[in-house]
């Protein structure tokens, strides 16, 4: 933009600089963040505070509750059956966090570095979607197939194992205690392996191609080019689903619900699956609502822990390069 001015009696001509301009107060983006600041209050916040409040007093659900302090708390830490769920919880983080995170990497460098050369990007895309797809399906529906298939008299995996002659090996695989947690596990990764996949292959996308093309010309194996390339230019990615995945795992209650309910005698109960029996089932509202209240928090915890290592390691990384 050019300016006139007077300078001791003659015009002088100018162009008047951008940053001169005076610049808008920070203070009315604040503006902006109202609205969803608003529904975190009162969609998190709010119902996180009533809930803390309601573990702290000895209530059914009717009448007017009574006080109780940290009685339920420390009735918790005695309870042999949350720590129980508790553990199972920690089979979840792997079935559905480590197991999958695992898989996604090799398949989802092997989409993209193989793959999508000798097969085509569309194949390639096809395949993604394939294994995407237990992601897209409501977790009710998939549980009821996945009940079907693994039903003990008439499923489809005991008709599969009596056909290829390997009848002996059928099972009762969501009734029989000992192994029905890990039934519910291998849906689990079926269910979680989609998501991990995806990410990864969003990330590979902003990798450097000529990377691979030396790499291949210099005589490196798909394994060598895997561990060198492909792990180093999505680590942040690694850090996000790992974090993300085990997060779901904590927090797991769908899947429980429609395939066993928690059982066959606990044996597939998880805290979030107990504080709702507990909650609804057998009118123990103040001490449901410590379960969650406990869980809640570790998410909480784990959340910011993640967080903080992963903004480390990208400082650390900046400074390296600097």
């Amino acid at each position: 933009m050019t300016v006139t001015a007077l300078r001791g009696g003659r015009a002088v001509r100018g162009r008047h600089d951008a940053a001169a301009r005076p610049l808008r107060p920070r203070s009315s983006y604040v503006l902006f963040l109202l609205p969803g600041f608003a529904a975190f209050l009162v969609v998190v916040v709010v119902p996180f505070l009533m809930n803390t409040g309601v573990s702290l007093t000895d209530w059914q659900g009717v009448g007017t509750p009574a006080w109780a302090g940290l009685a339920n708390y420390r009735e918790l830490l005695d309870d042999s059956e949350f720590w129980a769920s508790f553990r199972h919880s920690l089979f979840m983080v792997v079935a559905m966090a480590v197991v999958p995170t695992a898989l996604g990497l090799v398949l989802a460098a092997a989409l993209f570095d193989f793959v999508a050369k000798h097969f085509g990007a569309r194949t390639a895309a096809l395949l993604r979607a394939c294994f995407y797809l237990p992601q897209v399906l409501p977790i009710a529906v998939a549980g009821i197939v996945w009940s079907w298939i693994l039903a003990p008299d008439d499923g489809t995996l005991n008709d599969l194992l009596r056909a290829v002659g390997l009848g002996s090996w059928q099972q009762d695989w969501l009734g029989d205690p000992d192994i029905a947690l890990y039934s519910v596990m291998g849906v689990m990764v079926w269910v979680q392996l989609g998501f991990p996949l995806v990410v990864f292959m969003a990330g590979l996308q902003r990798a450097d191609p000529e990377l691979y093309e030396a790499a291949e010309l210099d005589g490196a194996g798909w394994w060598r080019r895997f561990r060198h390339i492909t792990l180093p230019q999505i680590r942040p990615e690694i850090s996000v689903v790992l974090l993300w995945c085990t997060i779901a795992a904590l927090k797991v209650f769908g899947a429980v619900y429609v395939l066993t309910k928690g059982g066959p005698g606990g044996a597939t109960d998880v805290p979030s699956y107990f504080s709702f029996t507990t909650f609804f089932e057998k009118t123990q509202v103040g001490y449901g609502a410590a379960i969650s209240t406990v869980l809640t928090a570790i998410v909480l915890v784990l959340a910011l822990v993640g967080l903080w290592f992963q903004t480390r390691a990208e400082d650390a990384e900046e400074g390296g390069r600097a």
